[in-house]
């Protein structure tokens, strides 16, 4: 896989330095460790078999830099979560000057967009929001006709163009929000748990265009509610975006575990009944690094 870096000049640095951390970690990882990383495997295994679809996951441990991946580098249908790599691109021409995210765009009766959202319902007559309403409609109310306005006002290939510069070759918006004539020629929305988990991480670690940036982004993503959310208990901070197609279930973020917070991306696609595992193994890895941030290397949760 191509190194992810930064949408700078600086790229591929930031994980130079990702892989020496993780380099150091593996000196100070125990048995024991490995054995419940293995059991978090069998659950996420176990989950798979019983499901009617394929599943991916792909975890990043945000203190240590250690990975989990579960087929985290096969390509799956995306759904709404590409919205993620959208919404950094527009923050990017942002930063560039293309635009502000306070400007005013119309949208007209005829940018109404069928399925998710609520600004289709606005617009018997034209309306005025801002940019940064746009993206907060894409992400927090998964709109399609916020998202298709903005892939029109920054570009298909400029949103794929970033992906590649930050190394994410697999990440690609090949369509817009329902366009059923693109998807039955398989020009599917797609990336990998790997690289969608690797994106979440350049948010957190304040790299996905700048730090500023980032934090925005995070604050939007945390006003969604989904299956991350529903799973993990409310005390616990998370930003993510969910997408559901017909067959398709996924969600990437970071969950802010105090001491331990994590990026994970998880991704099923050839569902055929209502079975969704993405809140099941969110609550599974959410498990594993709880247990880790109250835990020594050897499982010693504290002198009792």
């Amino acid at each position: 896989m191509p190194s992810p870096g930064t949408i700078s000049g600086m790229r591929g640095l930031p994980y130079v330095g990702l892989l020496l951390c993780v380099a150091v970690t593996a000196q100070n990882r125990t048995a024991v460790g490995d054995l419940l990383e293995a059991k978090l495997i069998d659950r996420i295994r176990t989950v798979d078999a019983a499901s009617s679809g394929v599943l991916g996951v792909f975890a990043i441990d945000l203190e240590s830099g250690h990975t989990i991946s579960y087929h985290g580098d096969v390509v799956f249908p995306q759904a709404s979560s590409i919205k993620i790599p959208l919404m950094i691109e527009v923050f990017r021409q942002a930063r560039e000057g293309k635009f502000k995210l306070n400007d005013m765009v119309v949208l007209q009766p005829a940018d109404a967009v069928a399925g998710s959202g609520y600004l289709r319902l606005m617009l018997a007559k034209a309306v005025n929001l801002s940019i940064e309403d746009l993206v907060t409609a894409m992400i927090a109310g998964s709109d399609n006709t916020a998202t298709n306005r903005l892939i029109a006002m920054v570009g298909m290939e400029q949103v794929n163009a970033t992906m590649d510069k930050l190394g994410f070759r697999q990440t690609r918006l090949r369509r817009k929000m329902i366009d059923a004539e693109a998807a039955a020629k398989n020009d599917e929305n797609v990336s990998t748990p790997r690289e969608m988990a690797h994106l979440a991480e350049l948010l957190y670690r304040g790299k996905a265009v700048d730090a500023e940036s980032s934090q925005h982004m995070l604050r939007i993503l945390k006003l969604v509610e989904a299956d991350f959310r529903a799973s993990i208990p409310p005390a616990v901070e998370v930003a993510a975006k969910p997408g559901q197609l017909t067959g398709v279930l996924c969600e990437t973020g970071v969950v802010f575990v105090k001491g331990r917070p994590f990026a994970l991306s998880v991704a099923s696609t050839f569902l055929n009944d209502s079975s969704n595992p993405v809140p099941v193994i969110a609550r599974a890895v959410y498990d594993y690094f709880a247990v880790l941030a109250r835990s020594n290397r050897y499982g010693n949760g504290g002198v009792r």
